[in-house]
């Protein structure tokens, strides 16, 4: 696994995607939260970090399929991949090194983000009037809801060796599985359903975290969907081997 993770980050060190995906996830959340007027922190005449914990998923959908849109796709164009499942290698070791080198870029895109708490920490009136609890879980939230994306993005890669169509595929997937469910729980058709159903979405626990309560029933909710979506793929890609 350790093997298949290096290979991974060094093909993405060594090309300009992985730059420009994390240039540009930095900017554009550098825009929202000081520059554009409806966003802006400078704006909201207190300090916080709402804005890139509330838009940050959303520019995560289009941010991770970018990264593992070519991790199984570009290994079936090439054909590589017949050569990457002779090697001694298991399915899962091939599995989880690909998607740890994802969730690892996720995390590297998300550290810098750190200057802006800092930001907002000086500019609080008295100094570090934040709430540094509910900003600890948001970015808890944000990179637990980064593995979970990466896994829909890995899934989406094996579907298929076009490059384009597993970034639309992945998009597609994350954003039903991010708000979707609250959507649908919104229908009144549902009646006493309609909070269960919403539990079912990854926005409902996500919005928990980011409220500063480190509840165990979200963090085994977005284990529990990160390592479905592993197990599927392993069931994918075994049964493309025969």
């Amino acid at each position: 696994m350790i093997h298949i993770l290096l290979k991974e980050l060094n093909s993405f060190l060594n090309s300009l995607v992985a730059y420009i995906v994390i240039t540009v996830f930095l900017t554009g959340i550098g825009l929202l939260m000081w520059v554009f007027p409806d966003t802006s922190v400078l704006d909201y005449g207190y300090a916080d970090m709402e804005t890139l914990f509330r838009l940050g998923p959303y520019v995560f959908m289009f941010l991770i399929p970018a990264i593992t849109m070519r991790m199984f796709a570009e290994e079936k164009k090439t054909g590589t991949i017949e050569l990457l499942l002779t090697k001694p290698l298991t399915d899962w070791q091939i599995i989880l090194g690909k998607y740890f080198s994802g969730w690892l870029l996720v995390v590297f895109a998300i550290l810098p983000t750190i200057i802006y708490y800092w930001s907002v920490y000086q500019l609080g009136n008295p100094v570090g009037n934040v709430d540094t609890a509910g900003v600890i879980g948001s970015y808890i939230g944000l990179i637990l809801l980064g593995g979970l994306f990466t896994a829909v993005g890995i899934l989406s890669s094996l579907f298929t060796s076009n490059q384009v169509v597993s970034f639309i595929l992945a998009v597609f997937l994350c954003f039903i599985f991010y708000s979707g469910f609250q959507s649908l729980a919104a229908i009144d058709a549902w009646g006493s359903l309609s909070p269960t159903l919403e539990q079912l979405g990854i926005l409902y626990h996500y919005n928990a975290l980011s409220k500063g309560l480190i509840d165990s029933r979200d963090v085994v909710y977005f284990a529990s969907v990160i390592t479905i979506l592993l197990m599927f793929t392993k069931l994918v890609l075994g049964s493309r081997k025969w």
